[in-house]
């Protein structure tokens, strides 16, 4: 049997489950608000800038568009080396770090196809972090010159703690939200899904819309039924006493 469902039962459905509706999106709430603003340890970030350019030794060649075409290729492989252990085992062994701790909070890209390396690095603490990217910095530009035989990269800038240095992750509000949206939509999930599965009869409504026929009459409640009588014989001794 086809069943249609309009926007006032759809309605109805939210309101009666209100409660649960509510219940579920602030349980929500307060757990994604607890872990992330007193669970979750606070990660930082810091960055440094590698320049590369033209070999010293072939000056003449910048204003060669070709050359500038070959520096570009060359940084996918310089990005590749500087997160690779002939870098970063010099890097941990002077930190006294692990090398795979140091690999995977560090990250390498460059913009727009330009010839700056950013080199990011992520810790809990933010002075490491810092001395990490540098680290590993000026250890890429003092090895590239034996692995790529070339001469080629300058360090721009170096990784910097401020006195403001706001932490990149968690971030405590975004968490809020986004568990209030999905808090929302599971309760409302749920009071759909609760209402699909509740098939009991509960309302002359309900009868006469599962078994399609006309309502004839109803059984009062005993409660409603002694109430009844008490008030009928209220309102016959108000009737003799007049």
């Amino acid at each position: 049997m086809e069943e249609t469902i309009n926007l006032r039962d759809l309605m109805q459905t939210l309101k009666k489950r209100m409660s649960l509706i509510i219940l579920i999106t602030l349980t929500a709430v307060l757990v994604s608000g607890g872990v992330s603003f007193f669970l979750l340890t606070p990660v930082y970030e810091t960055s440094t800038q590698l320049l590369v350019n033209q070999s010293k030794s072939d000056q003449s060649a910048y204003n060669n568009p070709g050359q500038i075409q070959t520096n570009l290729q060359l940084i996918n492989t310089y990005k590749e080396i500087i997160t690779s252990p002939v870098i970063l085992d010099k890097v941990s062994k002077e930190l006294n770090m692990k090398t795979s701790d140091i690999q995977s909070n560090m990250t390498v890209s460059n913009q727009n196809d330009s010839q700056v390396v950013k080199l990011v690095v992520q810790d809990t603490d933010p002075a490491k972090a810092a001395k990490i990217a540098n680290e590993t910095a000026d250890v890429f530009q003092k090895d590239i010159p034996d692995i790529m035989n070339v001469d080629n990269v300058t360090i721009l800038t170096k990784a910097e703690v401020g006195e403001k240095l706001s932490p990149v992750k968690p971030k405590p509000l975004l968490n809020v939200v986004i568990a209030l949206v999905v808090g929302l939509m599971i309760g409302v999930g749920i009071s759909f899904l609760l209402e699909f599965l509740d098939n009991t009869i509960k309302t002359e409504q309900d009868v006469e819309k599962v078994l399609d026929v006309p309502v004839l009459g109803s059984v009062a409640r005993i409660g409603d039924t002694k109430a009844e009588k008490k008030s009928r014989s209220t309102e016959e001794r108000g009737e003799r006493i007049g």
